[in-house]
């Protein structure tokens, strides 16, 4: 049934509590793995350039 649109009765909805972990936890741990990933990738490339470049100029 439609509402009237000249009533002056307040209709309350009732909201449901959710029992989730905020966003901003999500966030974090996907910031973090982001970092760690880069740092790996930044000590394996230091180590391609040891191998690559300055163990040639030893032998």
């Amino acid at each position: 049934m439609m509402k009237d649109p000249s009533s002056s009765k307040v209709e309350h909805v009732e909201v449901d509590e959710q029992d989730t972990e905020p966003i901003y936890e999500n966030r974090d741990k996907a910031a973090n793995a982001v970092k760690y990933t880069a740092y790996v990738m930044l000590f394996l490339g230091f180590l391609y350039f040891l191998v690559a470049f300055i163990l040639p100029m030893f032998e």
